[in-house]
């Protein structure tokens, strides 16, 4: 995330939340992780600059705020997948909204159409 590029939606909607009412799924994590190790393999710079983001910005904002996956967000998730697969990560963070009656904040949404999941896309005005 290179100063200046952040979208003018989002920024604005950061701005209009408090900070201590963001979560963020343990599946996000693993999908930032994931995101940034392959393009630490294929862009070096770059990769050094997301990891950077990632471990100064991500991982220290949500030290506190990191929702794990424990049984009820297993049972919810596995509610989501009987009888309409869903893709089992973005079911995970469904699941994990649900759990916790919470908005999934995603750019994504399609993925969690169909969903009882309540969704917001900041990008969008």
């Amino acid at each position: 995330m290179k100063s200046g590029k952040a979208d003018a939606n989002v920024t604005a909607w950061i701005h209009s939340v408090n900070a201590a009412t963001l979560y963020i799924s343990v599946i996000t994590v693993l999908e930032l992780e994931q995101g940034i190790l392959s393009k630490e393999r294929e862009d070096a710079a770059q990769g050094t600059i997301l990891r950077n983001w990632f471990e100064n910005q991500v991982l220290a904002a949500f030290s506190q705020a990191t929702l794990n996956i424990d049984a009820a967000v297993a049972r919810q998730c596995a509610q989501l997948h009987v009888p309409n697969k869903k893709g089992e990560r973005d079911a995970l963070i469904a699941a994990t909204a649900l759990v916790h009656n919470m908005t999934v904040v995603t750019r994504n949404t399609k993925d969690f159409k169909g969903t009882p999941v309540t969704l917001l896309n900041p990008w969008e005005n």
